[in-house]
């Protein structure tokens, strides 16, 4: 089995599954992530338009997930509301479409209830909202969120309330793997 598979997201693809994912798929396989980063929609919105937009080109599979910079608040309001959120990662989707065979989306994974910018509830409503005007148009959906929740004691790191742990990054690593050769 041979393909090119291309990861984008945010930290919990950069430091997280991104980095163990390679060597879980083995040689066979060609994986573009970038060097960084994707942080919230609307930065991912202008990778796949510009800086990235010659790599991911012609990939059997694009794996992608937006969400925990949006919902954060920092203070002064949500980074992105609802509507934005949903806009722009539509506007991702139809993009990937046109760049792969097939593109799986990651729902955003949940934060430690004592999360300080972010909450269980917001993240919940942001995938709910997204996740049927995805798969309208044929995005694969990975439950990440569902995948982490039963074990966020042990899959997110207790000194930053989001990341995964080294437990969590295997876990999630392994998950995305799974679902990435179901759907080859």
């Amino acid at each position: 089995m041979n393909g090119k598979i291309t990861l984008l997201g945010d930290s919990i693809r950069f430091i997280g599954y991104g980095k163990k994912l390679p060597e879980l798929l083995g040689e066979e396989f060609t994986v573009f992530q970038p060097n960084e980063n994707c942080r919230f929609s609307k930065y991912t919105l202008r990778g796949v338009m510009v800086n990235w937009a010659a790599d991911i080109a012609d990939s059997d599979i694009i794996h992608w997930n937006n969400g925990l910079w949006d919902t954060m608040d920092h203070g002064e309001g949500v980074l992105t509301s609802e509507d934005e959120y949903v806009a722009n990662m539509i506007r991702i989707a139809d993009i990937l479409k046109k760049r792969a065979k097939k593109v799986i989306f990651a729902t955003t994974t949940p934060v430690a209830p004592d999360y300080q910018y972010s909450n269980i509830e917001r993240i919940e409503r942001y995938n709910a909202i997204l996740v049927p005007e995805l798969e309208k148009r044929g995005i694969i959906i990975n439950d990440m969120y569902s995948f982490v929740q039963p074990n966020i004691d042990t899959y997110i790191r207790k000194d930053d309330h989001i990341h995964l742990t080294e437990e969590g990054i295997w876990a999630c690593a392994k998950r995305v793997k799974e679902v990435i050769l179901e759907n080859l």
